[in-house]
């Protein structure tokens, strides 16, 4: 499941964050982080971990999933890798073909993260860089994919089981944040079905208010995910 997170960041957040990832920042290779499948096709800058710049956008990104409601319907959210940021522009302008690793040790907490799903944040608009679409394949890297390139501000949420690159960036630079999110539920399909389960009651709320048939949908869901989920 592809979910796109409209306005994740407000005017004031992304604007702090475009300072804080200006030319000046502490800017290093990319592919020194890469694992050994990645490395050779990974072309971009990535903010170091252990600056002052990343520590204060790793705390406004975490804050800003915290309180989105769609995040943690679809995420189910039982840790979360520290956020990181990179620069695709000039010779250091795209990464081709992979797949992320299934487990990834955070800096930041010392925890081992499963990567049961990956999320970009795009903090640079459209219009400012040509290239640079997020591309995420289906079927293991079959012919179907997804070129995804949104608002800055917006988040896409994708399965990290996907094959997915970033095409060339040609002119401009394309700035974002990603990270990596340990499901309560392991299960793509589970979540998708309690994901999908959620979203219809509350649209049946929106529409005829609390019934006896909305509290039964939500025992329903609500055991579903008790069967489901670890904590």
């Amino acid at each position: 499941m592809l979910l796109h997170l409209k306005n994740l960041l407000g005017p004031e957040e992304l604007a702090r964050a475009r300072a804080l990832l200006g030319d000046d920042a502490p800017w290093t290779d990319g592919a020194s982080t890469a694992g050994g499948q990645a490395v050779a096709h990974k072309r971009n800058a990535q903010l170091a971990q252990d600056s002052a710049q990343a520590a204060e956008l790793q705390q406004l990104v975490l804050a800003a999933l915290r309180r989105d409601p769609l995040f943690f319907s679809a995420a189910l959210p039982r840790k979360i890798f520290n956020p990181l940021f990179n620069r695709y522009s000039g010779d250091m302008n795209h990464y081709g073909p992979h797949v992320d690793g299934a487990v990834l040790h955070s800096r930041a907490s010392q925890e081992w993260v499963r990567t049961d799903l990956s999320c970009t944040l795009f903090l640079a608009d459209p219009d400012e860089y040509d290239g640079g679409e997020l591309r995420v394949h289906d079927s293991h890297g079959g012919l179907a994919s997804h070129a995804v390139k949104l608002a800055a501000g917006d988040a896409l949420l994708y399965p990290g089981t996907s094959v997915h690159e970033v095409t060339p960036v040609t002119r401009g630079a394309r700035l974002a944040s990603f990270f990596w999110i340990e499901s309560m539920v392991r299960s793509d399909e589970q979540r998708r079905t309690l994901f999908e389960l959620d979203m219809n009651l509350l649209r049946l709320r929106q529409r005829h208010g609390e019934s006896a048939e909305t509290i039964a949908l939500s025992g329903v869901y609500h055991n579903l995910l008790r069967q489901w989920a670890s904590t």
